[in-house]
């Protein structure tokens, strides 16, 4: 028996350590696929935080904007405030890896929702902008005008206004204190939002420029006036009438005044001197106004135009048909349309039915 023993012993040790050998072997393979699958989870992870979504509670899309002079952690302020950025961790991560702090640029940043921290921070590091269209109609003042600049750029509104009354700065382009909005055309204009004022007005100036061709120049000088008194006189045109008929009639009226060294007396200029555009009746006391923009009260051409006339009214002046025009007043039908005339006495006529249509609705 016990030699029995003794044979049978070495089988059931060698089975023994057969069994211990294949469970290290299998926990050391549970071990690796283990380690395996953290590694993949971690790599998931770390994907997602790079990849995946990482935006606040936005719309489809809103704006970011980076004033000139910040630095990274007000950048991080401002986003923070704004609900931009979810989860802060992933995002300083990759963003100190992509340099950003260093390398924080000015400007407006279209963020989307649902946008991930790859696309954020290297739309941020590359300041790759979202262009801003700067649409500019009518404008009265400079002040006007660089306030509808400061509403849609980072330009601040005091350095345009100080541009616009840089006699130097604007002799450069023909222009001067007076006529600088001659050089303003209506029109859409992109820009980035960062730009500074002298950028914008150049950009400007040079559509302005390419407007007053060889062609252009010539017409003017055809009607005995500057490019830019013809858009001064384009800007009395514009405000007098809407109506694209009578455009070059009204232009035809002032062009023959000028011509004849007679007052231009139009009412729009003695708005623009009193400074009240909401003025519907010019009365007499209003006609004594002082200011050389009273055309009731100086002869010639205003020394600015008292708007920025569209090109429809530019064009009505260059196009502006020869006739003997010397008056015209709005129709008393209100239909926007005017009666022209040649005579004192015509016009007396029409401006009394104009009166007494304005008498009947109560407007003084």
């Amino acid at each position: 028996m016990r030699s029995a023993y003794l044979a049978i012993t070495p089988y059931f040790s060698g089975m023994a350590e057969k069994k211990r050998k294949e469970q290290k072997k299998k926990n050391k393979s549970n071990t690796w696929l283990y380690v395996a699958f953290s590694f993949f989870v971690l790599i998931g992870f770390a994907v997602f935080s790079v990849f995946g979504p990482n935006t606040g509670e936005l719309n489809n899309g809103e704006d970011f904007y980076i004033h000139t002079g910040w630095n990274y952690e007000q950048v991080k302020t401002a986003l923070t405030k704004g609900g931009y950025v979810s989860n802060w961790f992933s995002f300083n991560l990759l963003a100190g890896q992509a340099k950003l702090p260093e390398h924080v640029h000015a400007g407006k940043y279209r963020i989307r929702k649902g946008m991930s921290n790859y696309n954020m921070v290297r739309m941020l590091r590359s300041g790759r902008q979202a262009p801003v269209r700067l649409v500019i109609n009518k404008v009265r003042t400079k002040r006007d005008f660089a306030s509808l600049v400061s509403n849609s750029l980072e330009a601040d509104s005091a350095q345009i206004l100080a541009l616009l009354s840089d006699a130097d700065y604007l002799s450069q382009f023909g222009l001067d204190t007076n006529t600088a909005l001659c050089g303003i055309m209506p029109d859409s204009y992109d820009f980035f939002w960062n730009v500074n004022a002298d950028k914008v007005f150049r950009k400007l100036v040079r559509n302005y420029l390419r407007f007053w061709d060889a062609g252009r120049k010539a017409k003017a000088k055809e009607h005995g006036v500057t490019p830019n008194e013809a858009i001064i006189i384009a800007s009395i045109v514009d405000e007098e009438t809407n109506m694209a008929e009578d455009k070059p009639k009204v232009a035809s009226v002032y062009l023959n005044r000028v011509a004849k060294g007679m007052k231009l007396q139009a009412d729009p200029t003695v708005k623009y001197a009193i400074g009240d555009f909401t003025i519907k009746r010019v009365t007499g006391k209003m006609l004594e106004y002082a200011s050389l923009y009273n055309t009731y009260m100086y002869a010639g051409i205003p020394p600015g135009p008292i708007c920025t006339p569209a090109v429809s009214s530019i064009e009505a002046v260059l196009q502006a048909p020869q006739t003997t025009y010397l008056y015209f007043c709005a129709k008393e039908d209100f239909s926007g349309y005017s009666n022209f005339a040649t005579t004192f006495d015509d016009q007396l006529k029409n401006a009394r039915a104009y009166q007494k249509a304005l008498d009947a609705r109560g407007i003084h």
